[in-house]
């Protein structure tokens, strides 16, 4: 049967999603799949008993966890949910679920109330929006009370103004002056809606949780004071009118997932932080050219065009203006693209930027299980078509009474090349190492971080399909990674890794590490490959069914007992329509490593995506975010004062991005 896609639309373009700029000859994730099919003789049959084949495989048990004891399947004992398309949460049976702190909930300050009439600086002391990545930091190692960390990963300006009311707005638009200008204080308010919640959360008597005013509540929005740091940092890359040193720089843009150190801080990811930025000039370097970024005077939301005369706008003008680079903001992009650590137990502490991590468009960052005396290792994703995966290991070893930040900024940044037999090897972003020279381009290393999808073209990586969340398993040491859906690869183009051509759907890879996690190869597989019934296969080899079936895995998590929690983000642009109808709203799913068993766990409301999830330290607290639910509403709807999702206050309200916080009546363990 032919796919089509509703209207000739790209799944892969949600709001604000990077267009595709990998122009390089790197092989291609399905290239490598296919011949490594193929040399097993197995190219017999329908792509579905390709991969079915290639899923039997079992990753060899990494000796180096062997002393945790064997690997056993989680419990998973709560019944599958269905599909579903109705405007509210839906949960397993002998759950209940609370929606907390939707965008505008107020956190500090005078704790100004929400309502689209209040103003960007009221934002700054209220929940951001689009809620996204997650973490809850337990205060005296309690699970009823802790901070509570999440990141806000872009907005949506019609449903965030009282001015935008009446307006055809799709859920990009935004409202401007007749001139093309915009109103200052949207803009500061749109600001402050990005970046990163500090909240102190506390469980009452009843059991419904609550937030308590406290000194460690606080915002980091894209206005914040932020430090540079590692080897990017006082270079001529970053500086700027703002930092002539190249010391310091301003917020923070479309922060993703996260990350949580051994040393216990936060790291926000910058992912499709690109399309802020407009620069006019008509010869742009690779700095900005490899990221997206093109001679145009527009950005995003046109933050630079604000109607008032102040470089927290100007600075989204990347166009050279002045006589040197500490004249202007043509550098002001070359400080977006890193990992973010934030300090929850230091609220005066200035968020940190931490530049050996590698810049580009982060979704995350997942750290491996820190061994004492041993390197901290740490992997990312590269959220963008044809993309690459990314693995830091630090120069100095692990002391946990020592650890802090700083083991971030020495080390050796690796890129993730993926063979057609079902090895992989970890290549070195490294002056001198793989042709990384001067006399190929490659200056020294603050060049190659700056310019690190460039470097990782340079010594040829494997291009995957939009590398999202990763996840490390507890016992077996596996690293798991979401490959959310890339339409953009063409018959011939598919891999071992990436083995579709028009991937609508995506999959899930994961490998295990040779030795420890600091080493430079490693075996892979796929754990499950996504669709509906026709097109997928799990752990098994057996195609999903009516209690599993889901498409454009995106979040990941494995919990303490080995359950791995998949996420879904399939694009509002074509949510419910065509090929994507049976899979209903976006939801949240619960697999087991060992069988590849998965069942539904939860679906959301309208438009919305499943995003962020995390436990307290006693498992019977669920944290999970819903970000922009009623996105699927059109211009000529919102015109009228009509959308499609009104969650989670119900009747005509506004509908905003929350937290879930889901509980077992029985008070026993989320998902066992």
């Amino acid at each position: 049967m032919k796919r089509t896609i509703p209207g000739n639309v790209d799944p892969i373009l949600a709001a604000g999603d990077e267009p595709l700029s990998n122009a390089s000859h790197n092989a291609y994730f399905g290239d490598i799949l296919e011949k490594r099919l193929s040399r097993r003789g197995m190219l017999k049959g329908s792509l579905a008993t390709v991969i079915a084949g290639l899923m039997a495989t079992k990753l060899p048990f990494n000796s180096a966890f062997a002393a945790q004891g064997g690997a056993s399947s989680p419990s998973m004992g709560f019944q599958a949910v269905p599909v579903s398309t109705a405007d509210n949460v839906v949960v397993p049976k002998g759950y209940r679920v609370q929606s907390f702190i939707p965008m505008g909930t107020p956190v500090s300050g005078d704790m100004p109330a929400y309502s689209l009439e209040a103003s960007g600086d009221d934002q700054g002391h209220q929940v951001g929006s689009h809620h996204d990545g997650m973490h809850f930091f337990p205060l005296n190692d309690s699970s009823t009370d802790g901070l509570l960390v999440l990141n806000h990963e872009y907005v949506e300006p019609r449903f965030l103004h009282a001015a935008a009311s009446g307006l055809a707005l799709d859920r990009n638009g935004f409202p401007q002056h007749e001139d093309g200008s915009r109103d200052a204080d949207q803009v500061i308010k749109e600001m402050n809606a990005h970046g990163v919640t500090v909240v102190r959360v506390r469980q009452g008597e009843g059991g419904e949780w609550e937030v308590v005013e406290d000194p460690h509540n606080r915002r980091v929005t894209a206005q914040t004071a932020m430090r540079l740091a590692g080897p990017v940092a006082e270079t001529d890359h970053v500086k700027t009118q703002y930092s002539p040193d190249g010391t310091m720089t301003r917020g923070t843009l479309n922060n993703c997932a996260h990350g949580v150190t051994p040393w216990n801080t936060y790291l926000a990811a910058e992912e499709n932080w690109a399309g802020y930025f407009a620069n006019q000039d008509t010869d742009i370097d690779r700095r900005q050219a490899r990221y997206g970024i093109e001679t145009r005077d527009t950005g995003r939301y046109q933050w630079h065009r604000a109607d008032r005369d102040d470089d927290m706008f100007s600075r989204f003008d990347a166009s050279s203006k002045g006589a040197s680079a500490t004249d202007d903001f043509r550098n002001e992009p070359h400080a977006f693209g890193w990992m973010v650590e934030i300090d929850p137990m230091a609220p005066e502490a200035d968020p940190i930027k931490r530049t050996h991590l590698g810049r580009f468009a982060h979704e995350g960052v997942i750290f491996a299980p820190a061994v004492e005396g041993q390197p901290v290792v740490a992997y990312s994703g590269d959220d963008a078509r044809f993309e690459y995966i990314y693995k830091f290991v630090s120069s100095q070893p692990y002391q946990a009474a020592t650890a802090d930040g700083s083991l971030l900024d020495e080390g050796t940044l690796y890129v993730a090349k993926f063979n057609e037999d079902g090895s992989g090897e970890w290549l070195a972003l490294a002056p001198g190492q793989h042709g990384l020279t001067p006399d190929n381009g490659f200056t020294d290393l603050a060049d190659i971080l700056v310019n690190t999808r460039s470097a990782a073209d340079f010594v040829g990586a494997t291009k995957m399909d939009r590398p999202e969340w990763g996840a490390v398993d507890p016992v077996t040491g596996q690293v798991y990674f979401t490959l959310t859906n890339n339409t953009r690869r063409e018959e011939g183009d598919e891999d071992p890794a990436n083995p579709r051509a028009n991937n609508n759907f995506g999959h899930i890879i994961r490998w295990q590490e040779e030795g420890t996690h600091a080493g430079e190869r490693f075996e892979w597989d796929l754990f499950v490959v996504a669709g509906d019934q026709d097109d997928s296969r799990d752990l098994a080899g057996h195609s999903l069914n009516d209690e599993n079936i889901f498409c454009c895995p995106d979040g990941l998590w494995i919990d303490p007992d080995r359950r791995v929690w998949i996420q879904t983000d399939i694009s509002e642009s074509v949510m419910n329509t065509g090929i994507f109808e049976v899979f209903g709203n976006n939801q949240m799913l619960v697999g087991d490593p060992e069988t590849g068993e998965i069942k539904r766990f939860l679906t959301g409301p309208i438009g919305q995506e499943i995003t962020g999830v995390v436990t307290t330290p006693d498992q019977r607290t669920m944290f999970v975010n819903v970000q922009h639910p009623g996105a699927t509403t059109t211009a000529e709807d919102f015109a009228n004062g009509n959308s499609v999702s009104h969650w989670p206050d119900g009747g005509n309200a506004i509908p905003r991005s929350a937290t879930l916080v889901i509980t077992r009546e029985d008070g026993g363990i989320i998902g066992a």
